[in-house]
């Protein structure tokens, strides 16, 4: 989560016209990632493909189903609009990613990888997509020019 953390404050950093302590924010948040990463192989949480993408079909299933629509119905109740925006994109978009690591899955279990195609993701909602960014986000309605091309 830091690294998610500090990354949003390096581009806020950015908005108020410091691109140093942005830098430094980048920084700290790469710094983050490498010891997530060592926390990860200590404690055998990285495994073969396979179980990974099981785990991440778990995780993903568990937010969509099970964690999100709790928070998306308190956020209505207490009228928080931006609260409700935010878990209700993040709610669509995890059944998205559950979908495409079971697709994911089920090629690795018969011996092969996915094939190329350009993937896609949404920058407000985080929506993946393969092949082209939709002319509008299906899940947050922004335009085709917010999605990103993941290399």
């Amino acid at each position: 989560q830091a690294n998610r953390k500090y990354l949003a404050f390096a581009k806020q950093a950015e908005v108020d016209g410091l691109p140093q302590v942005a830098k430094l924010f980048r920084a700290a948040a790469h710094a983050e990632t490498i010891h997530a990463h060592a926390h990860l192989r200590a404690m055998g949480g990285i495994k073969k493909t396979a179980e990974n993408l099981q785990e991440a079909i778990e995780g993903e299933g568990f937010e969509f189903q099970k964690m999100y629509p709790p928070f998306l119905a308190e956020a209505q109740k207490e009228g928080d609009r931006l609260a409700e925006i935010s878990f209700r994109n993040a709610l669509a978009v995890e059944e998205v990613h559950h979908d495409l690591y079971q697709k994911a899955f089920s090629a690795v279990q018969s011996g092969a990888d996915l094939s190329a195609r350009p993937v896609y993701v949404c920058e407000i909602c985080g929506n993946t997509v393969y092949d082209a960014a939709p002319e509008k986000c299906p899940v947050c309605q922004v335009p085709k020019e917010r999605f990103t091309l993941i290399d």
